[in-house]
């Protein structure tokens, strides 16, 4: 693994993870959307992630960060709400609302947060280690 690696790593990680917080605020906005382009209510967003690896010398395989390969929909079930006065009741006088828990969108967010955090240090990090490195030989 080379010096410069470990900036690809924690920026496909930083990318990564700002995807996520994207989507989350994404599901947050659209936490009472009844209706969408698609038709029905929203459905929960997730990213899909896939770790990019890469065979070393010798056969080892080695991580080279961390890729979004798509972004999902939450198959949990839709809530139904009772709202008979909704313009999307059913006949029934029930609403089918979005599956998104804002508190578990919140949880999710801080996460990410944390995450993306954890990057930003592992950069800073190695930036200091390589000025550190030049400057052995002034």
């Amino acid at each position: 693994m080379g010096m410069f690696s470990v900036f690809h790593i924690s920026s496909s990680g930083l990318t990564a993870e700002r995807l996520r917080m994207d989507i989350i605020s994404n599901n947050i906005t659209n936490a009472n959307s009844t209706r969408t382009q698609e038709g029905g209510p929203y459905r929960r967003e997730v990213p899909v992630f896939a770790a990019i690896l890469e065979k070393a010398i010798g056969g080892q395989v080695e991580g080279k960060g961390v890729q979004v390969i798509g972004i999902g929909k939450d198959p949990s079930p839709l809530k139904m709400i009772f709202d008979p006065g909704h313009p999307d009741a059913n006949e029934e006088g029930y609403v089918a609302m979005p599956n998104v828990d804002v508190v578990k969108e919140m949880v999710d967010l801080i996460t990410a947060s944390r995450a993306y955090e954890a990057n930003v240090a592992v950069v800073n990090a190695a930036k200091n280690a390589a000025a550190k490195a030049l400057e052995i030989g002034r």
